[in-house]
């Protein structure tokens, strides 16, 4: 192994699992878990919320161990006055899993966009939410799906010109904007 390149006490830390073997991405996953909770924790004791962003969430529940313990560090983040962000797009592994599946459950605010049959029925099942509301995230259009606030469901179309200096940073489309590879960040 060699030693880790990423610097703790910089306001902004990434962690890019993307080169863990699948024998070491559950140990790591525990080992980056528990990081957060303790600059989580160490914020809280000094009066700081702090944000947290997971992309891809799914993986933390591709091994029951990890999920296990994040679950229980999602309860800890909130309790510590944290804000955490699951982001994944594919909630089919969220829904297969009984601690990823209480955790939407009880999330205050989800943004659901275009999903899967399969996907929808659960979801529907798991949020009681109508079929007719499930139409906003059926072959939906990019922009455009239901947002779930505490008991309130609200569908919503946001379409942003593409011919603008804020599309070219937000659009996630490979190939699109200054992320895509063919334009230089300002």
């Amino acid at each position: 192994g060699r030693e880790s390149t990423v610097d703790l006490d910089k306001r902004v830390v990434v962690f890019d699992i993307r080169g863990l073997g699948q024998q070491l991405k559950p140990t790591g996953l525990l080992v980056i878990t528990d990081t957060i909770l303790n600059r989580v924790t160490l914020n809280w004791k000094r009066g700081k919320r702090t944000h947290v962003f997971l992309d891809e969430f799914h993986v933390v529940f591709e091994n029951e161990q990890s999920g296990v313990f994040f679950n229980s560090a999602w309860r800890q983040f909130r309790k510590r006055g944290a804000y955490p962000t699951a982001i994944t797009q594919n909630v089919e592994y969220l829904l297969d899993s009984v601690q990823a599946s209480t955790m939407l459950s009880n999330s205050e605010f989800i943004v659901m966009l275009n999903q899967a049959a399969s996907d929808r029925e659960k979801l529907a099942k798991l949020l009681n939410i109508s079929k007719e509301q499930m139409s906003y995230v059926t072959n939906a259009d990019a922009g455009c799906g239901l947002i779930r606030y505490g008991s309130a469901l609200v569908p919503f179309i946001n379409r942003f010109p593409r011919d603008t200096k804020l599309y070219e940073l937000m659009t996630t489309k490979p190939g699109e904007g200054v992320f895509g590879g063919e334009k230089e960040v300002l």
